[in-house]
């Protein structure tokens, strides 16, 4: 079965996108304007590295079996779709028309999968024991999640890395990290049940590049647990949030190497964090496969980004694992230094704007 996804953000949803699209399935992305009018006209790029060739294998969404188009907030019924994914920064969603839509999408009876690096506040819901009240400080704006049935929202972990090129239009992703989407399983069977459908037809694609076919990195992985995408969390605090310094931004790879003993304390506490939340050992990634990882990602993250062109709000991952760590009587140094280093950042944003 052919699902139609409908995807509220362009930009890192994309690459989403053409996995579906590859596999038959069909996607709608919420953007702005003029990049509607791009994809709509031209399609969209996706280029990626594969094992077995030079350089990166370009993919373009006008040669695949399913479909894409693009449209506004506006412009989109949710009910009329099988999945809704949301791919956008989290301060976007109380964006005037954004916002409109998300509470649309929330009362549509649409199955949601979030790709966000911040989860969802009604997915942290679905966490045993979390005080979800003290949580809301960490969201730009917490009200927009109020309309959301926790067992309507699931959370897909965005490890691919990946960025649009500054020097090409925006309808062309670049991957940088060919690694895997981990998704937690819906409350219910029916809705899970399309995850795994897509999941198994994602596998299977093999796709001819001229040379001859081959498997494409990038696959959608479904988890029973819900403490699999949150393995996330010592990626972020170890290596995106610590490229923020006092006066300027480093790499993630700097941020990981320039200190690997400090990195791997982070690391271990944040994955500490989550065990104590209820994660088992087997749901997280060993430092080791991160670290080295991590060498290959020579630019600062995006959050990293933001803040140095100063936006006033980015996602609070950071905030999140803060807090969830003092419900727990943790606490870390170097995680609240980074957390104190992100909000002088905001402030210094704000105060200008």
């Amino acid at each position: 079965m052919a699902y139609n996804t409908l995807i509220m953000g362009a930009s890192y949803g994309s690459l989403l996108a053409i996995k579906m699209l590859l596999a038959g399935h069909s996607a709608k992305l919420i953007c702005l304007p003029e990049e509607a009018d791009l994809i709509n006209s031209q399609g969209q790029i996706v280029r990626m590295p594969v094992r077995g060739r030079e350089g990166l294998v370009e993919i373009h969404s006008n040669d695949l079996p399913g479909n894409i188009s693009a449209a506004g907030p506006g412009d989109v019924d949710p009910s009329e779709y099988d999945l809704i994914a949301l791919a956008m920064q989290e301060p976007q969603y109380r964006s005037p028309g954004v916002r409109e839509l998300l509470d649309k999408v929330a009362t549509s009876g649409v199955p949601v999968m979030s790709i966000m690096n911040m989860p969802p506040l009604p997915y942290m819901a679905r966490i045993p024991g979390l005080d979800t009240e003290m949580l809301k400080p960490c969201y730009t704006d917490p009200t927009v999640w109020d309309s959301f049935d926790p067992k309507m929202i699931t959370l897909c972990s965005p490890d691919p890395q990946a960025f649009r090129p500054p020097e090409e239009k925006t309808n062309v992703l670049q991957v940088s990290l060919p690694t895997n989407f981990k998704a937690a399983r819906f409350e219910s069977d029916e809705h899970t049940a399309i995850l795994r459908q897509m999941q198994a037809d994602i596998e299977a694609i093999r796709y001819d590049d001229g040379q001859g076919e081959i498997e494409l990195p990038v696959k959608l992985k479904v988890h029973d647990s819900v403490f699999v995408p949150l393995a996330k969390w010592s990626m972020l605090l170890t290596g995106n949030y610590r490229c923020v310094m006092e006066n300027e931004m480093q790499s993630i790879k700097d941020a990981v190497h320039s200190d690997l003993d400090k990195s791997r304390d982070v690391y271990n506490w944040v994955s500490e964090l989550c065990r104590a939340m209820g994660a088992d050992p087997a749901d997280q990634v060993p430092f080791e496969k991160y670290a080295n990882a991590a060498n290959g990602l020579a630019k600062p993250s995006s959050a990293a980004r933001a803040l140095a062109a100063g936006v006033p709000n980015i996602e609070r991952a950071d905030c999140l694992v803060k807090t969830i760590a003092a419900q727990k009587g943790m606490h870390n140094e170097t995680v609240e230094a980074t957390v104190a280093l992100v909000e002088s950042w905001l402030a210094k944003n704000r105060a200008a704007a």
